[in-house]
């Protein structure tokens, strides 16, 4: 083995779309992995953030420097694998400090054919990702950073690189959806409390991507959950329905996912025969981009998204605020009139819509809510798997129009509102 191959070995590269290249050491697999370059500002939940099928196709950059620490276990994951296409820390653990862990992040990433880097200055790359945006890279690292026993050249890696495919038109939800439909029952208190008795509602959620906890918080709630795969068809939800009693509450959920939604036909039709049917309708993340151009409004791609368990959105409907857990690159074009706008498609069918959530740094649409027919959407993962509980009360919300759709929908409410009833609260 030649002194380049035998350094190799080690080492690892990053190197994005613009030629930009940082330098490392192989962590997790060795080989070579391409994707869309993002960064994730969470300083705890990396086992939530690695298994959610969002970050399909992503390399994710994880701005808090040590990672790792408390290693992997069976439990916390939201999926069955992890589904980032290459990760990049600052300073792995070296050892694993928690009594749940079953392995180290490392050992997990390595078995799973994950492809990291590690030792990169991750702050200098997220500056400069929020400065261009985010783009396209790889990960090199071991054999592949040598040819011939020599060290590729750096235009060669870029190359790779920029032959990748890019995140914009991307179709993705089907590449992670189930194969199969499967149901997940009432469950946990709500159970204990009530024995015996029937679900409080029915929900078909289609899997776009999603996280294990979404049906799992609806099941806590006494809310039956049939997950179905992304092919799904109305006739499918339908099909669900058939055995429930004509005035059994039923609803139909649309989760989160990887990809753009402009690519999204299927979902966007499917989307629009719910709501012709004026089934309940509750979208999250991917759900409430398909939402929007279900109704008519266009989608745009983020400069550098947001991904973390950290942002700030406020709820006109309650008129508080809610540190919330995102992960999206696009986002909806809506007007934020608290009169709202009527529904662009098909000369206004879908009647009036309202800018219901709104992210506090950048003013991004974070949710929607229809007047006239009983459905909304939020942006972020009210889930909390990773992050805060803040935003728990949207599964509350949405048990409430499928039980209660005669009080839909909530009214917004002023600044100072929200300033009364913190008062109240406080008393």
């Amino acid at each position: 083995m030649t002194p380049a191959a035998q350094t190799a070995a080690e080492s690892a590269a990053l190197v994005l779309e613009d030629g930009t290249t940082y330098r490392g050491r192989a962590y997790g697999a060795t080989g070579t992995t391409f994707g869309e370059i993002v960064f994730s500002t969470g300083m705890t939940g990396y086992q939530e953030t690695l298994t959610d099928p969002s970050y399909h196709r992503q390399i994710v950059v994880m701005t808090a420097p040590h990672i790792g620490n408390t290693g992997v276990n069976d439990e916390d994951p939201e999926s069955g694998q992890i589904w980032v296409s290459g990760y990049v820390v600052r300073d792995p653990a070296r050892r694993v400090s928690s009594w749940r862990a079953q392995h180290s992040l490392g050992e997990e990433l390595a078995e799973q054919g994950i492809v990291g880097i590690s030792d990169v200055d991750t702050r200098a790359l997220t500056r400069r990702l929020r400065e261009e945006g985010v783009m396209r890279a790889g990960i090199f690292s071991g054999a592949d950073l040598v040819r011939d026993g020599y060290p590729r050249s750096v235009e060669e890696l870029v190359a790779q690189v920029q032959a990748s495919p890019q995140m914009a038109g991307a179709d993705l939800a089907r590449e992670v959806s189930t194969k199969e439909a499967y149901t997940v029952e009432p469950q946990g208190e709500w159970l204990e409390n009530n024995p015996g008795k029937a679900p409080v509602a029915t929900v078909v959620a289609v899997d776009l991507g999603i996280k294990t906890m979404t049906p799992v918080r609806l099941a806590e709630r006494g809310v039956r959950v049939v997950v179905v795969p992304q092919a799904s068809t109305v006739a499918d939800i339908e099909g669900v329905f058939a055995a429930l009693p004509d005035d059994a509450p039923r609803g139909v959920f649309f989760s989160n996912g990887p990809g753009d939604p402009a690519a999204s036909s299927h979902e966007v039709e499917l989307l629009r025969a719910v709501l012709d049917r004026r089934i309940p309708f509750f979208g999250i993340c991917f759900g409430n981009q398909l939402l929007g151009r279900a109704l008519g409004y266009g989608t745009y791609k983020l400069d550098y998204g947001h991904r973390g368990i950290n942002q700030p959105v406020l709820d006109r409907t309650t008129a508080k605020v809610e540190v919330t857990a995102h992960n999206h690159g696009f986002a909806v074009d809506a007007p934020l009139d608290e009169q709202g706008s009527t529904a662009p498609h098909d000369g206004g069918r879908y009647g009036r819509v309202v800018v219901s959530h709104i992210g506090l740094n950048d003013q991004v649409v974070e949710g929607l809510t229809c007047l006239d027919l009983p459905a909304f959407s939020v942006q972020y993962h009210p889930e909390a798997a990773a992050g805060p509980h803040d935003a728990a009360y949207l599964f509350d919300r949405f048990v409430g129009l499928l039980t209660n759709p005669a009080a839909w929908p909530p009214a917004l409410k002023s600044p100072q509102s929200a300033a009364q009833i913190n008062t109240e609260e406080n008393h």
